[in-house]
């Protein structure tokens, strides 16, 4: 385990809303849709969609590279909301725009959580 990766605890529940989350590689053109703007700590998501329109999900905005309506992937990303309930202990691998990109540290199942949902395990 790398030592810069914290240990955290879920302290609220979280389910994903997003069952087929969209999966982009780095260089893949895509198209640009809304800015998320309902929660202040959720800041910079965009609702984005790939060129044929099978798959649509939010994405950082710091991960595109924007061209009018279009974009390009600056490098790989999967919308992937983890379901974690409380109690639940937690690697924290990256960090962006409110969420946490974790680890179950019992099934190594890897997703997306809030971050208002999660608390350092001290």
């Amino acid at each position: 385990m790398n030592k810069n990766n914290l240990v955290y605890e879920v302290i609220k529940r979280h389910k994903s809303n997003y069952p087929n989350p969209i999966t982009l590689s780095k260089g893949q053109p895509i198209i640009v849709g809304k800015t998320y703007k309902d929660n202040e700590e959720w800041k910079n998501w965009i609702y984005c969609f790939t060129l044929d329109f099978c798959s649509e999900g939010w994405v950082p905005e710091q991960l595109i590279n924007k061209q009018g309506k279009q974009a390009v992937m600056l490098e790989d990303y999967v919308a992937k909301e983890l379901n974690v309930e409380v109690g639940e202990k937690l690697l924290k691998l990256k960090e962006i725009n409110g969420w946490a990109w974790v680890r179950k540290i019992v099934t190594l199942e890897e997703g997306w959580v809030p971050l208002e949902n999660i608390l350092e395990d001290k």
